[in-house]
């Protein structure tokens, strides 16, 4: 799941023994993290004669640690598990107070079952080592002294390390997220990392009693005192229920424009603002992309798109954006997301857009190409289901979690049918909800035919979700068919309310452009859809609001260096391709707007 780097690394709190001597650890995560030795005793001289003896054999493939007690030791292996370093090695002395040897090392099995255990005792314990043997499961013991380590420590130890490596397996090395499945902000955490292309590993806390590790670090946290979900950085760090742009801020993403004017600002990061952002940089015009959720916009979350021009094979939406962000930045363009823009003014010559953050962006030619975003439904027993087991849009981080369970797609474009194809390689069925009395007038031939030979999706047409069960997450909908008896998706009966058990439904209706931040500076239509070009000359209560002699450029709006491009636009066509031309045509435009302003 590619589903990652400015970043702050904390100190590493800790915990100090009984006598005020601190467990040494290290507070930055090398890029290879070496597997843990770690030593317990509350003698100090024999703490750090065994600790020299293991740093001496190998500190150069593994860190050594130490502890002078039991409980001590304890908390730093919950600090070690949160930070997902892996131990290799537990060396305790039998004889100390608050805690004995066997028990500190029955206490960390159930942290590190399966580092390698051994005690160390003397004469007289000998007894005690052989019953842990069997009690504790301890793999040695150790009698003092040990010298010569060469004879006595070494050979066993290195016995013990080999069988230990054979059985190893490195954990994930990247940012966790614990949570549980019907989170609304679990599932806006993982969308958000998914879309941006930050590696994560997803660990539900409701798997518990199956999974061990997630059941290890759950109690080596203390969820108590957490606020769920919880976001696990590499460094150590815990993030409790973090925003998106906290989130943002830690992973490296940048927010922040480095410079205060641009030749060209790009508002939306969808096919046509990266489009335009490599067309305008690429021939020479200083660029910045602004993108509110993730480069890619809502064709990045489609999980296959086999029509566009040169992908005989098709590829994905978040892959389109991943080859199309790279290729900007190689020209130079920066990206700013997550990041809003929340207002635009003019000033002589110059746009100046404002940001969430309260910052200002000024350039001579501003594009819009924000797209559209599906349209919430107007049923509240739904809306109030969001993030838990109804989503708008593909939310493909949910396909895995959907495994033999019952799907329902509201929707009958391009985009509903691309999620349908996806979450049927997954759930026991998927059905289709479209509104319409068939597919033909919204979606490709080839998508028709595709899931018309796909077993496990059934298509209904003409029919809609009257209600939305459950208390903590969709359990069941409510259908209605209303198509005549006989038509196509009649079997549910006509006008008959249906009752069915579902897991997860995702809404793909309708398109509502996010433009409420240019109400009174550009001209837009009753939905929202911004005018450009030849609808600005077409209508004369339009034609008055544009203030220049000459006509509007083709892809210009009422206001002069401002242009539209993509889904956003009054009559563009919904899809991927038209977009990309849209974007790379502003670029030609936006050329000319500043030829002749620089004339003027």
């Amino acid at each position: 799941m590619p589903e990652t780097n400015e970043t702050t690394t904390p100190e590493t709190p800790q915990p100090e023994t009984a006598k005020s001597e601190p467990v040494k650890t290290e507070t930055a995560r090398p890029e290879t993290v070496k597997p843990v030795l770690l030593t317990i005793d509350d003698d100090a001289d024999v703490l750090r004669a065994v600790e020299r003896d293991l740093r001496r054999q190998y500190g150069a493939g593994y860190r050594v640690m130490r502890a002078d007690s039991g409980p001590t030791a304890l908390d730093a292996l919950k600090q070690l598990k949160v930070r997902n370093d892996p131990v290799a090695l537990l060396l305790a002395d039998q004889r100390m107070p608050r805690m004995t040897g066997v028990e500190f090392l029955e206490a960390a099995r159930e942290i590190y079952p399966q580092a390698k255990r051994v005690l160390l005792t003397a004469y007289a314990d000998t007894e005690a080592a052989i019953q842990a043997i069997n009690a504790v499961k301890v793999d040695y013991y150790l009698m003092k002294p040990w010298d010569p380590p060469q004879e006595n420590l070494y050979p066993i130890l290195d016995d013990l390390l080999d069988e230990w490596k054979g059985a190893y397996r490195p954990p994930f090395a990247g940012i966790r997220i614990l949570g549980h499945r019907w989170s609304p902000d679990s599932h806006r955490i993982k969308e958000f990392l998914a879309r941006n292309r930050v590696p994560y590993e997803w660990l539900d806390i409701e798997t518990m009693p199956t999974d061990g590790e997630t059941r290890r670090l759950v109690e080596a946290i203390d969820p108590a005192s957490a606020s769920l979900p919880l976001v696990l950085l590499e460094d150590g760090t815990r993030m409790d229920k973090p925003t998106n742009a906290d989130l943002a801020e830690k992973v490296g993403l940048r927010t922040r424009a480095e410079l205060p004017f641009y030749d060209l600002v790009i508002v939306g990061g969808g096919p046509a603002g990266l489009a335009a952002a490599v067309y305008g940089a690429s021939e020479g015009l200083h660029t910045v992309m602004i993108e509110r959720e993730a480069p890619g916009g809502q064709a990045g979350m489609s999980s296959r798109i086999e029509n566009y021009l040169g992908f005989p094979t098709g590829l994905s939406g978040n892959e389109l954006a991943r080859r199309a962000v790279m290729q900007a930045e190689r020209f130079g363009v920066e990206i700013l997301a997550p990041q809003e823009a929340k207002s635009v003014r003019i000033e002589d010559s110059y746009r100046i857009v404002t940001l969430a953050n309260d910052s200002e962006i000024s350039c001579h030619a501003l594009l819009i190409s924000t797209g559209v975003a599906y349209r919430k439904t107007d049923i509240p027993s739904v809306e109030r289901l969001a993030g838990a087991g109804v989503y708008y849009g593909a939310a493909m981080t949910e396909a895995i979690s959907c495994k033999d369970e019952q799907v329902f797609v509201v929707g009958g474009a391009n985009s509903a049918g691309q999620a349908a194809m996806y979450f049927s390689r997954y759930a026991s069925s998927v059905t289709m909800l479209v509104r319409g009395n068939s597919l033909a007038a919204s979606m490709s031939q080839y998508l028709i035919d595709q899931i018309s030979q796909t077993p496990n999706i059934t298509v209904r047409t003409c029919s809609r979700v009257l209600e939305a069960h459950g208390e903590n997450n969709l359990e069941a909908l409510t259908i209605v068919s209303e198509t005549p008896e006989g038509a196509e998706g009649s079997e549910a009966g006509a006008g008959r309310p249906e009752t069915v058990p579902a897991s997860a439904l995702f809404i793909f209706i309708g398109a509502t452009p996010h433009t409420d931040w240019l109400d009174g500076v550009v001209a837009r239509d009753d939905n929202g859809f911004i005018y450009s070009g030849p609808d600005l000359t077409q209508d004369e209560k339009r034609s008055r609001a544009w203030p220049l002699d000459r006509d509007p450029f083709l892809l210009e709006t009422s206001v002069p260096g401002i242009f539209v491009a993509g889904d956003v636009r009054h009559g563009s066509v919904k899809r991927v391709a038209s977009g990309v031309g849209e974007g790379s045509i502003a670029v030609q435009f936006i050329h000319q707007y500043l030829s002749k302003l620089s004339a003027s």
